[in-house]
Parts: C-alpha cells; structure tokens; sequence
C-alpha cells in the first residue's frame, strides 16, 4: 500500500508542469515538426513572437517593463525579437547595416575594450563598381563581422532606385537602373548569408523620399512600378533568397506598403517565390491587424499597443487563428536558420584589419573619373600637394542615420597622401584642422540618427593661395556632402555649390594656372551634385563618393595611379536640376485637412507623391528625351584605354538564351578594367518604349596593354519584356530589337539587331497595386 502511495506521488510530481521534464515534454523548435511547435503555442505566444522587445526612441511605456529590463545582447543593435524558452524558441537580433554593422563601440560596465565594426563605403559607390564579385566580398566580410558579434539579421541591402538625386538616403541605395540595384543587391546578400546569418532587403517599396517619409503616399503607374520600382527587389529574391524583406514607411496608390496583401503576398510570394518573413520598418504602419493579415509577419521594434490589438483581433475572430500561424510559420523557418537558433558561439573580435583590405579595394574599384585633361592625373611622385577643403581633412565616410557605422577609424585625404609619400603644407593643414575643430564646437547638438548642419568652408586668403602655388605641385581641392535619414537634400548649396565654394575653387584655379600648376577636385559626396557650371575651370575631377573609412587611403590609389580607375556611374549627372524628370513633383506636397496617422516618435504629415514620369528615370529620360546630363549613366574614364570589337549574336529566338559576346582589348599603356555595358532598343508597338534600356554588364579582369578578353553576356526573353498595364503581362512584342554594347549610355561602340517574329507573353499576372485615379505620365 505504501509502494503504490509512494509511486502515485513520484508520477504526480513527473506530470507536473513545473518540472523540467514536463517542460522538456513540450515540443522543441528543430526537434519537433514546426507545426507541432505552433499547435503547442498559446495566442499570447503566437503574438509575442509577432511582436518585437522594443526600442530605446520613443515614450517608454510603449514597451513592456519586462522587455525593458532584459539585458541587450548586442547593445546598439537596432531590434530584437522574443524568446519562447519553453518551445525552444530563441530571441534574434538585428542589427543596421548598409555600410556596415552598426551597433554601440561602447559597453555599459566593460571599460576595457571597445566594439567597432568596418566602415565600408556606401551602396552608391559599390554599384559604381559595376563588379558583383566584389560586392559578394564585402557581403561576404560584413557576414563575418555580424557573425563574430553574435547577430543574426543584417538590415540590409537597401536598394530603392535613385528616383531623383535629392533623395536623402540615395547614398544608401545603388542606382537609378533596377538591373544594377538588383544584381548588385543579389551579390551583397548572398555574400552576407554564406556565413550562416541572415539579411533584409528594404524599403518594400517605391520608397524615394524621405520628406514625410512615414504618412506619404506614392501615386505611380503599375507599369513604372513593376519596370522601375519593384524589378530590383524581383532579381534580389529570385537570385538570393534574403531571409527577409523589409517593408517601407510609405502608401502605394493609397495602401500603405506594410497593409499592402498584393505587395507582400501575391506578387512577393506568389509570383516571385520568397521564402522568408517579412518585417515592418520601424513603427511602421498604423494597423497591426491589417499587416499581418497582408503578410507582414513581424512588427518591428514592438509596441505594447500592438500586442494587445492583435490579441483582441484573435479573440474577437477580426483576424483568424490561420492566419496568425501563418505569420508565426515563416518566422520559425527562418529562425531555424539563425545563429542564435544554432547556439553558435561568437567572439566578439571581427577581423577589422583583413575587413579593411576589402573596404580600401571595394572604394577605389567605385570611385569614377569624371575629367582628366592633358593627363593631369595621375601625380607624380614625389610631390608636394596644396590640400584644400574641409573634406580633406575630415573625410566624409558615409552617411547618416541607420546608414552611419561606428568605426575604429577614417583615413583622411591628408593621411593618405602622407601614407603614399607625398607632402603636404604643414601650415595649411594645421589652420584646417583647427579650424574643423573650432567650428564643430560651435554647431547644435542633434541626435545621433539627424545630420548635423554643415560648417563653412574655411576662407583662405589670396596672398596665401600665391605662395602655396610657387611652393606646391599641385593643387587638390576636395569638395564634401552629406546626407541622411529623415531630410531629402535641396538645391541651392546642396545639389549646387555654395557661392563662396564656386569663388574658391575659380580663385585657386586661377592662381595655380598661372604658376603652371594644375588643380584637381576630389568630390566626396553621397549622390550627384552640379558641375557643369565650374568643371572647366580644373584639370580633373575624381567622384570618391563615400568611400568608407580606408576612404584617404583608396582615394589616393587612384590619385597616384597605383590603381587605374575603372569605375563607372550607376547614376546620371545632370547639367542642372531642372534637367531631372522628377523636378517638378519631388519629394511630394503635404496634403492639407488629412490627419496623420500610426502609433511612431517621428510622426509627420500626410502627403503624396506623384510619380509622373512614369518608366522615364534617369537615363531611360535623358536618352529617350534628348536631354544631355553633365556626365551620363555608365560614364567613366580610365587611365589607359579599350578597344571593342565587333558584336556577335548568336541566336535570333528569344525563346532561348540569347548569347552576346565581344572581344575587349587594352590597346593604352597601363593594365586597366574595362565595363562592358549592354543595351537593348526595343521596337515601338503597342507600349512606348525609352530609347534604350540596361539589360546586362560585365567587368573585364585586370587587362595588360595588348591583352584582350572575350566577354560574354545573356539575354533572355524576359530580359527583352515590358510590363503592358492593360493585360497586367509581361510582353514581348515583335519587332526588330537592337543589341547595343557601349562604355556608357551615351558611348556605344558596337550593336547587332534581333527580330522577334511574333508576340511574346512572358507572364500573366492580375491587376495589382493600380492607382485610384488615372496618371497623365510623360510620354516621348
């Protein structure tokens, strides 16, 4: 009798749910079925995964108490989601990223050390490139550096199209061509995945402005938006696979894009086959219901707000148990992918100094020579150089924002020219230095994500620029911009130079010129900027972009001809603003009466931005409309020089894989790269067509004088199809389509013409994403 007391009590205590073998009785992520993981979870659960811990911005009790108190796991990441111990469920971190892994250099309660991570330089630069190989290399180091911090999700590429150079985060983005954004994006991902941690392409989508970023509404064709605006995030899915995908702040067509069930499902889904979770930009949308309803799977940072409006919606049947595991399903698959999951150990001790190898390579592969008269460049060496510029001395790494890294260190202008051998005036970068200094003490405090108000370029006096130029050999003036999140640009001062730059650089010009010395322009910017007005005033002008924290140092690769410049623009330069499609309707106009909406600290107006130009963006309008820009889309110049030999074809049906080949020669004096663009001219039917549309590129290997390489592009129908609104297809239509090959948009140097005998109809879809109200688009 008392055995079987005592076993009745021993089995009572085992089938208790608080002890751990009951505990360990509850299925397990990654032991069990994922479906008999969800089966196990509790509403509250369900949401909780949903539900993000929170943010730091904001009014504290937004978040949870709980979530508050629990120690970050990598202090400075931007967001984590929760843990479900009992399931075997484990919390993920995420981090920003575009230009490298943004979290805190500094620990609460750790004086000993400091967690930096790699500046590398700007998307901008990367797809100047024109180099997939190199781009996978730096997603393949930014990987190593997430890995090493124990994170799991790298909130990034971000790959909106340059609609109008005034965007303010364009710096972050790769170009106004979505086969670029696309391709490039691709590289990037599967270079930072192949590490076993994972990425988010965002902002999903039509996302080009940061004017009222959260409450505007973009109003845009289905035609632009499948050809321009979603054709790059298609590639980056098809060809990678991101773990996820990051929705944009704004409405399309009046939907907001985190609200959007056409965006997220059908087409993302459905149509293009990603596999991953889908989540929310940061306070994002306004309905938490609707979001997950469309497919947007988690809700990032987390509101308390939010978890209470979804639980209310489960209980009241306004959103459907189904579909909540559905939302619960891709995150799981995904965290079963993660570190975190995997209980991988990390280091905290990236390897920063093999990091920067690849960041100074990847900056002077993007960097464009835009002029270079009479060989004025490169520099001789030994030389002393007149160094000029705020810039020059304070480099301008990156952006601002999510966009900006907390970096070990940058290499200057002046650092790099001393590290190659060359001299400087001593005096002139004493005055600079603090001066730079004096005047940041005077600028107001912003917050670390706002850019801080420019300083004024230091004056210096004539009767100085005269014996500076009898001194020096030459004269390098570099001019800096800046950008971020939150703030489009704007034109005067900005876009163009301010008066008193223009003066200067006319006044240097004038004095060295006169000595016989030559002068050249370093532009450290974030996107384009005017030139027209003062490029021939210097002998040469070197676009470094934003080039990262080895930025001095790869800006002086190219300056002493260590490297040859093979960069190519992946953004027009126009001649002057006004030339831009978008001039008039960017970045939108505030609409009066409407209420703002969506529970966020950086709430705005409502407003609306109509993108009138349709499919003609960037050179698709400057080629079609006979607007000649300052520099065109895929310019470049090099130190040596190719030759291109006659084009090949090698079918005419574009049922199969068209094959295009050209022989490329070095015929100059140096080893140089060449990229080879091609274009494609499709004949006029039924839909009006641009003039000429980027359908494929390649980059030569390091050519010797003389050496030739045969480089082989393919095409395909798809590349050859435009989106027809009207039977909301994918068409080809028949016609004669001509193959250009060219060094740039405006530079083809050989081309082969194509017929299509009948219509083609590629892919029937449904009408998706239709604006409300018709759209007078431009038109050729």
């Amino acid at each position: 009798m008392r055995r079987s007391l005592l076993t009745l009590i021993l089995l009572a205590i085992l089938a208790s749910p608080s002890t751990p073998h009951a505990q360990n009785a509850a299925p397990q992520l990654g032991r069990n079925s994922i479906r008999e993981v969800i089966a196990a979870m509790t509403t509250e659960d369900k949401v909780r995964l949903l539900v993000g811990m929170g943010s730091s911005f904001g009014d504290a009790s937004q978040y949870s108490e709980e979530d508050r108190k629990t120690p970050e796991k990598v202090p400075g990441a931007a967001g984590r989601t929760h843990a479900i111990p009992r399931l075997g469920i484990p919390s993920l971190t995420l981090s920003d990223g575009p230009a490298g892994v943004r979290i805190d250099s500094t620990r609460k309660g750790d004086t000993t050390r400091t967690y930096h991570a790699t500046g590398f330089p700007v998307a901008t630069l990367l797809a100047s490139s024109w180099d997939t190989n190199l781009v996978n290399r730096v997603g393949i180091a930014m990987g190593r550096e997430l890995r090493d911090y124990g994170i799991d999700i790298l909130l990034a590429p971000a790959m909106n199209i340059h609609r109008n150079p005034l965007g303010g985060r364009n710096f972050e983005y790769y170009s106004e061509d979505p086969l670029i954004a696309g391709k490039m994006a691709a590289a990037f991902v599967r270079g930072v995945q192949s590490n076993g941690v994972g990425t988010s392409i965002k902002h999903f989508a039509a996302n080009n402005q940061e004017f009222n970023r959260m409450q505007s509404n973009s109003v845009l064709s289905e035609r632009a938006l499948r050809e321009i605006y979603l054709k790059g995030f298609e590639t980056a899915v098809k060809e990678s696979q991101p773990w996820t995908v990051m929705s944009s702040y704004n409405q399309i067509n009046g939907t907001p894009a985190s609200q959007s069930r056409e965006l997220l499902t059908t087409i993302l889904r459905d149509e293009w086959g990603f596999k991953g979770f889908v989540m929310s930009d940061w306070f994002g949308g306004a309905n938490a219901v609707a979001q997950m309803a469309a497919g947007n799977d988690l809700l990032m940072p987390g509101l308390v707000s939010q978890t209470e409006a979804l639980i209310k919606a489960v209980n009241d049947g306004t959103l459907s148990e189904k579909q909540l595991d559905q939302n619960v399903e891709k995150v799981l698959n995904i965290i079963l992918l993660a570190p975190a999951f995997k209980n991988r150990k990390y280091s905290n001790e990236p390897d920063l100094k093999t990091n920067a190898e690849v960041a100074r390579q990847t900056a002077s592969e993007g960097m464009v020579l835009l002029k270079n008269d009479n060989n004025a460049l490169p520099l001789s060496s030994p030389a002393k150089v007149a160094l000029f510029g705020n810039a020059s001395y304070d480099l301008i790494a990156g952006g601002t924002g999510s966009g900006d890294v907390n970096k070990k260190y940058v290499i200057s202008l002046d650092q790099g020219l001393l590290n190659a051998g060359f001299s400087l005036d001593q005096l002139l970068k004493q005055s600079y230095v603090e001066f730079i200094a004096d005047q940041k003490t005077k600028r107001p405090k912003v917050p670390w994500f706002m850019l801080p108000p420019p300083i004024p370029e230091m004056p210096v006096a004539t009767e100085h620029l005269q014996q500076l130029a009898a001194d020096s050999s030459i004269a390098v003036v570099t001019v800096g911009r800046n950008s971020g999140e939150f703030k489009d640009r704007i034109v005067d001062n900005d876009f163009t130079l301010a008066g008193s730059e223009r003066t200067f650089i006319e006044n240097v010009a004038n004095v060295f010129h006169a000595k016989g010395k030559k002068v050249v322009v370093v532009l450290n910017v974030g996107g384009p900027i005017e030139v027209a007005s003062w490029r021939s005033m210097v002998d040469a002008v070197l676009l470094a972009w934003q080039p990262g924290q080895e930025g001095g140092n790869a800006i002086v690769d190219l300056l002493s001809g260590k490297v040859n410049p093979s960069g190519k623009l992946a953004t027009s330069f126009p001649m002057a603003y006004s030339d831009v499609p978008s001039a008039k309707t960017f970045p939108g106009q505030e609409l009066p009466g409407v209420a703002p909406s969506g529970p966020n600290p950086f709430s705005n107006k409502p407003s609306e931005a109509t993108y009138d130009e349709g499919i003609y963006v960037g050179y698709r309008y400057y080629d079609t409309f006979g607007v000649k820009p300052a520099y065109e889309f895929g310019y470049g110049l090099s130190y040596t020089n190719f030759s291109y030999g006659d084009v090949k074809v090698t079918t005419n049906q574009p049922e199969d894989k068209v094959i295009v080949t050209v022989p490329i020669k070095n015929t100059g004096k140096v080893p140089g790269r060449e990229v080879v663009q091609l274009y494609v001219s499709a004949p006029k039917q039924k839909l009006t067509k641009p003039a000429i549309e980027l359908r494929g590129f390649a980059k030569t290997k390091l050519l010797k004088p003389g050496e030739s390489e045969t480089v082989t592009l393919t095409l395909n129908r798809n590349d050859l199809a435009s989106f027809d609104s009207a039977r909301s297809s994918w068409i080809v239509e028949p016609g004669t389509y001509t193959i250009k090959i060219g060094a740039s948009s405006s530079n083809i140097r050989t081309s082969a013409a194509m017929n299509v005998a009948r219509e083609i109809v590629v892919l029937k879809s449904q009408k998706l994403l239709a604006p409300a109200v018709g759209l007078k688009e431009l038109e050729p």
